[in-house]
């Protein structure tokens, strides 16, 4: 984790209140992992006070993407926000998604491995949740896997990443509460109607869930994930204030006590999650 001065690469509306921010960084984006976070000071001024926090949503050689939402005052300022301008950043922090179970390997890290499409991947995700999961499926590539997306939105209009999933050979579902694209309804009744049982652990592919979005999509798919024994992991949603474990804000019930999202996660297994 370091504190840094940022210089902004480009801010670009991608769909109604969504943006896309782009940010030199060397040194962090080449120990950045999917599912971790940076904490920004959006201001020079002292309002807002606190940092907001942002899932790391494009990683790529010396530079970093945040994908967000403009729901209030401090991401309203950072839409207004100009190419060549700097933000005052922390990160990365928390802990990222641990891959092990479809690629033998821990947290993103190591050199890939080819082989045949042996092990199914599925994202979930929730509104601007997709963010932590397009990171994820573009580290995925590196191996021969399965990646099914399925994305929920309000309206067609606010679906975002669907077509990063696309080129990155995804089979992508979407849901939108209007049905105004593809299903009508819930993207957690989606995933019920596609799903099917993952072959007996013997036989392939094995199958694997990544989550995000709203705490109470994860726990509709959390369930969904223990009804067929699949691995889920999920990467929630707090108030996270301080974005180190010092607060206490965003803390968490799980079944080894309490656990601080920003310290502890915000990436867990979901059968750690006490659901509330």
């Amino acid at each position: 984790m370091t504190q840094f001065k940022a210089r902004i690469i480009s801010n670009e509306k991608l769909a109604p209140d969504h943006f896309v921010l782009m940010f030199k960084a060397e040194k962090e984006a080449r120990k950045t992992k999917p599912g971790q976070f940076f904490t920004i000071k959006v201001n020079d001024s002292n309002t807002p006070l606190l940092r907001r926090p942002f899932g790391a949503h494009i990683i790529e050689k010396g530079r970093i993407g945040i994908l967000y939402k403009v729901v209030g005052k401090a991401t309203k300022i950072l839409s207004t926000k100009k190419k060549g301008e700097t933000l005052d950043i922390l990160g990365p922090l928390g802990n990222g998604f641990n891959l092990e179970h479809v690629t033998n390997r821990r947290c993103c890290e190591g050199r890939a491995k080819r082989g045949t499409k042996q092990s199914q991947v599925i994202l979930v995700a929730g509104g601007h949740g997709a963010a932590p999961l397009a990171a994820l499926a573009k580290e995925l590539i590196a191996y021969r896997l399965s990646l099914i997306a399925y994305i929920g939105a309000r309206t067609k209009k606010h679906v975002v990443c669907g077509r990063d999933f696309r080129k990155l050979g995804a089979k992508v579902h979407i849901a939108t509460d209007d049905g105004s694209k593809g299903y009508k309804g819930l993207v957690t009744d989606l995933l019920k109607r596609e799903i099917t049982k993952p072959k007996t652990k013997n036989q392939k592919p094995k199958t694997a869930i990544y989550a995000c979005g709203p705490n109470p999509m994860l726990k509709e798919v959390a369930g969904i994930a223990k009804h067929y024994g699949i691995q889920c992991q999920v990467s929630l949603e707090e108030y996270m204030a301080c974005g180190i474990g010092t607060c206490l804000g965003c803390a968490v019930k799980t079944r080894a006590g309490y656990k601080m999202v920003c310290k502890d996660g915000p990436v867990f297994n979901a059968k750690e999650i006490v659901w509330k």
